[in-house]
């Protein structure tokens, strides 16, 4: 006997696309059969190729394996997702469900942890389950894997090597990098690790730590110079990292290596905690006033878009 609520099974269908020499073959339920059969004479009356017909079928054949309940229960999650609470008429009457089914399914959401009913008002709210999954997903994104392309994109335009750092305890470490194809270049590389006061990526990630946090980097590594142009007065260092904030990048003015710059800026996760940095450097001899301001530009709108792929 079937219960309320619930619709009888269909027989779902089963199905073999088999496009040679203008012959579609199939083996379906007959409900279907007839669809199919006109969608590709269609086809070939309109001139449309008849792989386009087997995408179409194959998203009709698609739509018979969705599980209505499951369906309805992401209806739920998404319609407690814009308010802060709802009750099991409110979210009948919002999607179109009877009482018996919204019980039912919140029921089943509230035993599996992702909503929790309000003692004294009996109405249901999403738990931080979902936020906890949603953090797992995140936290297996490669930041490597996704910044690349826009990286590589960056390098094309502007012809000078970009790099991706991250810090690590004391240092940084260069986890990525893409080379310009020009004669003179930047000897970098990947795995290479340099203190934070004396780079554009160091003094951008520097920039937006807790002060504590960035103090006590300083005070264990140091401020060694590295070249006459290397910041190793505390205070200066700390102007600087004031106007990084306000600017939302970092100059290397041949601050790590004579003869080299750079420009620096930030990369922020889900939680816009900045967690890695991107730079584009160069010979003094290039990397002029001009190509510097034009880099700073393309270089902001590319970590944005990073940014925004890791969930920021």
């Amino acid at each position: 006997m079937r219960q309320q609520g619930t619709s009888p099974k269909k027989k779902l269908p089963v199905i073999i696309f088999i496009f040679e020499e203008g012959i579609f073959s199939f083996i379906a339920n007959k409900e279907i059969v007839q669809e199919i059969r006109t969608a590709y004479d269609n086809a070939e009356h309109a001139f449309i190729s008849p792989k386009s017909v087997q995408i179409e079928v194959m998203a009709m054949a698609k739509e018979q394996y969705v599980i209505q309940s499951v369906s309805r229960a992401s209806a739920i999650i998404e319609a407690l997702s814009n308010y802060n609470a709802l009750g099991v008429t409110e979210l009948g009457k919002l999607l179109g469900l009877h009482k018996s089914t919204v019980y039912g399914l919140v029921s089943t959401l509230e035993h599996e942890g992702y909503v929790c009913q309000n003692p004294q008002t009996g109405k249901y709210a999403l738990t931080l389950k979902m936020f906890e999954i949603g953090g797992r997903v995140f936290g297996k994104l490669d930041l490597r894997k996704i910044s690349r392309p826009h990286i590589e994109q960056l390098v094309l335009r502007h012809r000078e090597t970009a790099h991706l750092v991250i810090p690590d305890g004391l240092e940084i470490v260069y986890i990525d990098k893409v080379e310009c194809t020009q004669s003179m270049r930047i000897c970098s590389n990947v795995g290479k690790r340099m203190p934070f006061h004396c780079t554009g990526v160091g003094k951008v990630l520097l920039a937006h730590m807790p002060v504590e946090q960035a103090d006590a980097i300083l005070m264990k590594k140091g401020m060694d110079a590295f070249t006459d142009n290397t910041i190793t007065d505390y205070n200066l260092l700390q102007q600087e990292l004031g106007k990084i904030k306000v600017l939302g990048y970092a100059l290397d003015n041949e601050e790590a290596e004579l003869g080299l710059r750079c420009v620096a800026a930030p990369i922020r996760d889900i939680n816009g905690k900045v967690i890695a940095a991107t730079s584009v450097s160069g010979p003094k001899v290039r990397m002029d006033d001009e190509k510097i301001k034009a880099i700073v530009k393309d270089l902001l709108i590319m970590n944005r878009e990073i940014s925004a792929n890791l969930g920021y």
